[in-house]
């Protein structure tokens, strides 16, 4: 297709290409994003609201912010409403409306609604009332009525429907109920995905991505620059035949060990990483029919991949208006996974050396980390981006990179300082390690962004790790070694600190924690990571990801957490089922025991066969999840897991004295299914001519013993594509809570069926918030 006719094409896009979506929220502040196809001033304003929010009321906050031209057609902005005194209270529910001016005087100003229509899209549902306005509540006094969604790994064309519309249901089921209806999402990992990209999906975001900026990005593929170095165009690497210039050129692991098809059609350029982002967030911008295989290849093999792919696309898209309904109405906070960016981004100092010492491979993490930042960070810490703050630089050097058509070199080197690219060495070409500590981390500007962040409300903290760009890399060790996922300058910054500060706070009632990555797996998991660890294949399954592969780090992860806390709950998602396991600690030095709940949550859309398995009765009837034992020191961190056969042949893997604490693990079981009030109205899940299909085959489901609930009603773990709402039952005989996890996923035995299964653990008594005793 020419530029003309993607010209044409957008301009009969309506104005808002994605959003708005409702990021952070604070008695004080409420931040929205959005993308825009063209250039606008946006007004932000908070109504009141009465009669359970039907009737719009006064207006009590109000803010406005120019977008940013990130390229030609695509503007976006994270537009703030302050206050002036008039903070927003719990138990409230909220609206508000965006109204966009231009510069145009030809151009009458626009509501939300009007801009989000046009003649291909007349009707966008975007509120749950007829006000036609987004809707919000703060979360709760009280941590009983506390409602908090999580959801990780969202592959469009990953295996399974879509789990995060059905957040969508669960807003609409409870919209005018403030106590009921959930308070806020957390997004934990891998929002989109750079590498494993399907071709149908790069045959759309390519093109697009350039014809939002306008230009056409010259990537740099070659080993060393500036001597061999050849300039392609994104369009000059066309999708399914990138495996190549990804693995040996990029330098990305992810096609490595015989899976060359993960990286075939990898994100390159900066307009494919934006153009993934709105075309897994909104509808609008799938501008074009996918065409059958048979006419992009006449290869049997490659047209059924193709088609296969599509299809799966085509389901995706099918219920994207009801992710975009419900993004707009909840306030939502993200972190970044590897997949983000890359898989295995920043593993070890091996890919870091192999990826960063390659210019191709630098400037796509470059592309993806400025995404991740217009996209992601502008609304997680809005205030980073405030005039004098180091992500206001960042805005004006995108937009000075984009009007330069990718060729000012300046811009491009203020983009890598707020990003934290690591600093390259003039000699080698290979990025600068610094020491910190016992271990190497890599050396970035001090002015970059913080991509951690901790989000505080009147009876719960949440700190947001940043375990991907501050790794601890071992120094004696070989460049493979599984790292500490937080380095020591990382644990004070992103965890002890952020406990101290809030330790005085005493109406917070619990600390959550999001690791991107689990602190503890399946045994299973272990095993095959330390047998891959041995056999040197670590990229073969992410080993070195796993908190407990570097038990100095999990001891002082533990240390760091207990110090402040008795109870603490982490959100993790990345391994692809939900879960939840309780590890209790008890000190030998006089202290209160502590408890650590973990509540896993993975994939919203990323089901694999394993997975599948793992889902089912047959793992827990053949490979059942043991209670495990581990003993801890202090001074130095460490610990051992006493059962593990590589402690018992490694007499000094831990001191002689006796241990300071002892901790125990164990894997709560779910419960068996059950299905919520909106969970058999399902009719938006597939289109009508699927629903006609599906019904004649619905009889066979029960002669598939595979897909019946007696083989489905696993023990350990959801396998299937889900989504989570935790919250918390306080005992009536004393002060203790329970939490309770239910993980909402699609039936096999009626596959347009909602169904969801609940996780329930004791937390600990209810403490005053620093751990004195």
């Amino acid at each position: 297709m020419t530029d003309r006719a993607w010209d044409k094409l957008i301009q009969a896009l309506p104005i808002v290409l994605a959003g708005p979506i409702l990021r952070h929220v604070t008695a004080e502040s409420v931040t929205v994003w959005v993308a825009l196809k063209q250039p606008a001033e946006v007004e932000l304003t908070i109504y009141e609201t009465t009669n359970q929010g039907t009737v719009l009321g006064t207006s009590i906050l109000q803010g406005r912010y120019p977008t940013v031209a990130l390229g030609k057609s695509l503007h976006v902005v994270a537009v703030t409403a302050k206050s002036n005194g008039n903070n927003l209270n719990s138990d409230r529910l909220y609206a508000y409306d965006l109204q966009f001016s231009f510069d145009d005087p030809q151009q009458s100003p626009k509501t939300l609604q009007q801009a989000l229509q046009s003649i291909d899209f007349p009707r966008v549902n975007i509120s749950y009332f007829a006000h036609q306005k987004p809707t919000f509540v703060l979360p709760p006094h009280r941590l009983e009525d506390l409602r908090i969604v999580q959801g990780s790994c969202r592959k469009p064309h990953g295996g399974g429907y879509d789990a995060l519309p059905i957040l969508d249901s669960l807003i609409e089921d409870r919209a005018a109920q403030p106590q009921h209806r959930p308070h806020q999402l957390f997004l934990t990992g891998d929002q989109i995905y750079g590498d494993d990209v399907a071709e149908p999906f790069l045959w759309v975001a390519s093109p697009l991505g350039d014809a939002l900026l306008g230009w056409e990005e010259k990537l740099p593929v070659g080993w060393r620059e500036p001597d061999d170095v050849e300039y392609y165009t994104p369009q000059q690497l066309p999708f399914g035949r990138r495996a190549e210039v990804a693995t040996t050129h990029a330098g990305f692991t992810a096609g490595l060990h015989n899976k060359r098809g993960k990286v075939n059609s990898h994100l390159l350029s900066l307009g494919e990483y934006y153009a993934c982002y709105l075309l897994a967030w909104s509808p609008t911008c799938w501008l074009m029919q996918i065409p059958p295989g048979k006419q992009i290849s006449d290869r049997r093999q490659i047209s059924r991949r193709w088609d296969r792919e599509a299809r799966a696309l085509r389901q995706f898209i099918h219920t994207l208006w009801k992710v975009r309904r419900a993004l707009a109405n909840i306030p939502t906070y993200t972190i970044f996974d590897d997949h983000d960016v890359s898989d295995d981004w920043n593993l070890n100092r091996a890919w870091c050396l192999r990826v960063l010492g390659r210019p191709l491979g630098r400037r796509t993490v470059q592309n993806a980390l400025l995404a991740y930042a217009m996209f992601q960070a502008w609304g997680n810490t809005p205030e980073q981006f405030t005039a004098g703050q180091a992500g206001a630089e960042l805005l004006a050097a995108a937009a000075d990179w984009s009007s330069s058509s990718g060729t000012d070199t300046v811009a491009y080197d203020r983009i890598a300082r707020y990003v934290g690219m690591p600093l390259i060495d003039a000699q080698t070409n290979l990025p600068t390690f610094v020491e910190d500590g016992t271990v190497l981390i890599l050396k970035r500007h001090p002015e970059a962004i913080a991509w951690h962040y901790t989000v505080r409300s009147h009876c719960h903290e949440t700190i947001v790790l940043d375990t991907r760009t501050w790794r601890g890399y071992p120094i004696e060790e070989k460049s493979s070694a599984p790292p500490m996922l937080l380095c020591p300058t990382a644990f004070e910054q992103q965890l002890r600190l952020p406990l101290q500060q809030s330790a005085s706070e005493t109406q917070i009632q619990l600390t959550f924690a999001i690791a991107p990555t689990n602190v503890f797996h399946l045994q299973a998991i272990d095993w095959i990571h330390h047998w891959q660890l041995r056999r040197n294949k670590v990229f073969a399954t992410d080993v070195g990801d796993a908190w407990n592969i570097n038990l100095e780090a999990l001891a002082q992860l533990l240390i760091v957490l207990f110090e402040q806390r008795r109870q603490v709950i982490v959100l993790s998602g990345d391994i692809h089922y939900s879960s939840m396991v309780r590890l209790t600690r008890k000190s030998n030095l006089g202290e209160s025991n502590s408890v650590l709940t973990q509540l896993t949550c993975s994939a919203l859309k990323n089901e694999e066969t394993l997975t599948r398995i793992v889902h089912t009765r047959l793992k827990d009837w053949l490979l059942p999840e043991r209670v495990r034992h581990w003993k801890g020191w202090s001074n130095p961190p460490n610990m051992v897991e006493l059962s593990a056969p590589q402690s018992r042949r490694d007499p000094d893997s831990h001191p002689s004295h006796p241990p300071d604490w002892n901790c125990t693990l164990e894997w709560i079981p779910r419960q068996n299914a059950r299905t919520p009030s909106f969970g058999n109205d399902v009719t938006w899940l597939i289109s009508p001519r699927k629903q006609a299909n599906s019904s004649k085959r619905h009889w066979l489901q029960f002669l598939c013993f595979w897909q019946s609930p007696l083989l489905q009603e696993g023990r350990e773990a959801i396998g299937r594509n889900n989504l989570a709402l935790v919250q918390f039952q306080l005992a009536e005989t004393s002060h203790s809570y329970t939490a309770i996890q239910d993980i909402y996923w699609f039936s096999t035995w009626q596959p347009t069926q909602i169904v969801y299964s609940r996780f329930k653990s004791h937390l600990a008594d209810r403490p005053s918030l620093p751990n004195k005793a």
